[in-house]
């Protein structure tokens, strides 16, 4: 179901209800549901990912609302008219800037979202439901545990839940057997934002992220200091989401595990009106040129209704669609890509030439490999200089079977590619 590797990628959008937002299950309006999923169609793209909120889904934590479990079911149903397949985020968790979190995991009942027993047994619960209510459905993807959940787990979320690496795989291992418990076989995994890759002592690691569930995904956002840094129309800008598909492939055991472009998107104003389009096709070109990407998902599908409060500004305006779904520069651009790789995608040669990063497996220290790092411009004066690098770790770039594998020839320092530019 997911796609063969000789497929071309999936293409898909996370869904953004545009009435109402996420709050939209307060007031499940399944036609106006449909009518979203026909302008996401339209775009040709081939999947959503969905968002049920976690406090409205299971509001106790002995309590899995049924009723709210067939809407979601009906939600992917419409979904499968229309030809879309459909992933789904568990415990929301976190979006756009708003936590959602049930009552029972707060304040007079707080307790530790990643290690409290009971806490645990009540997610455990809710993620296999989710996945047993929809096992039957052919165009039900997968669960994703939750949108950016390890940003509960430490700086710089105002009140985290601290927790130890250890803990944290403990939490994902436990999370994902239950997904697979509820659907077995499917594209069950879990998603960090960029914390995972670029700040130092974040609980939740590169290995986490590149060794556990079905593959690795990552969610490139540009507004991290990329943008304000480099510029618009510079490579780092272009290329970020691409660096972070590679960068995750010098942790995973798998040579060739799958990695998801889960999220990506023009945020204004680090991307202007007039420019997001073609960073659509900058990002979405580079981004298709590295080997073993399962496909992108578009970050979002509708714009937020500016009647809704309280937003920072660039959520309002990251849709492919407008609240009256129509489509937008960037959802024009999405389209015809997408249109020309259903008929013209070849699959990418490998990357012959490795940044080496010179850090241990399980690493603490990584910001060095964020914006403005050694690791990272690295990765960037390559690509400006025309070369496709790809990153391996110091302790593999002996390992004759792992370039191999991975088709590696050469390999590159930070150290040595100063020393070139310089000379």
């Amino acid at each position: 179901m997911t796609h063969s590797p000789s497929a071309a990628p999936r293409f898909g959008v996370n869904y953004t209800p545009s009435e109402g937002w996420f709050h939209h299950w307060l007031d499940f309006d399944l036609d106006a549901v449909r009518a979203d999923l026909d302008s996401i169609a339209a775009l040709g793209l081939d999947h959503v990912r969905v968002f049920p909120l976690w406090p409205l889904f299971q509001p106790n934590r002995t309590l899995i609302r049924p009723r709210a479990v067939e809407q979601l079911a009906a939600l992917v149903d419409a979904a499968a008219e229309r030809g879309l397949d459909v992933a789904v985020d568990g415990l929301q968790g976190h979006l756009s800037s708003f936590d959602f979190l049930p009552a029972w995991t707060q304040t007079w009942h707080r307790r530790n979202l990643f290690t409290d027993p009971d806490v645990l047994d009540g997610q455990a619960a809710y993620l296999r439901t989710l996945a047993a209510a929809l096992d039957d459905r052919p165009n039900f993807l997968g669960m994703t545990l939750g949108n950016e959940i390890d940003q509960f787990s430490g700086d710089p979320h105002p009140d985290p839940d601290r927790i130890t690496p250890d803990q944290a795989a403990h939490w994902l291992r436990r999370m994902l057997a239950a997904c697979e418990d509820g659907a077995p076989g499917r594209f069950h995994l879990h998603a960090a934002y960029d914390a995972a890759w670029y700040l130092d002592d974040h609980p939740f690691t590169p290995g986490h992220a590149a060794r556990i569930g079905a593959a690795t995904a990552v969610h490139s956002w540009v507004f991290n200091g990329t943008a304000q840094r480099y510029g618009t129309d510079s490579v780092a800008v272009g290329r970020h989401a691409a660096y972070l598909v590679e960068l995750s492939k010098a942790w995973a055991d798998d040579p060739h595990r799958p990695v998801w472009l889960q999220e990506v998107g023009a945020p204004a104003p680090h991307i202007p009106a007039d420019r997001a389009a073609e960073f659509t096709r900058t990002t979405v070109a580079a981004a298709l040129d590295c080997p073993d990407l399962w496909g992108i998902t578009w970050w979002c599908s509708h714009d937020v209704d500016r009647a809704l409060a309280d937003f920072p500004e660039l959520e309002y305006s990251l849709g492919l669609l407008t609240n009256d779904r129509k489509p937008k520069p960037a959802g024009r651009a999405l389209a015809d890509v997408v249109a020309a790789a259903r008929t013209t995608w070849v699959r990418p040669a490998p990357r012959s030439t490795a940044l080496v990063v010179d850090l241990p497996e399980e690493v603490t220290a990584r910001s060095s490999c964020g914006p403005g790092g050694a690791h990272y411009e690295a990765f960037m004066r390559l690509a400006a200089d025309g070369a496709r690098p790809a990153v391996v770790l110091a302790a593999r770039a002996a390992d004759p079977a792992h370039l191999a594998a991975r088709g590696i020839t050469e390999l590159v320092r930070p150290e040595d590619l100063r020393a070139s530019l310089s000379g």
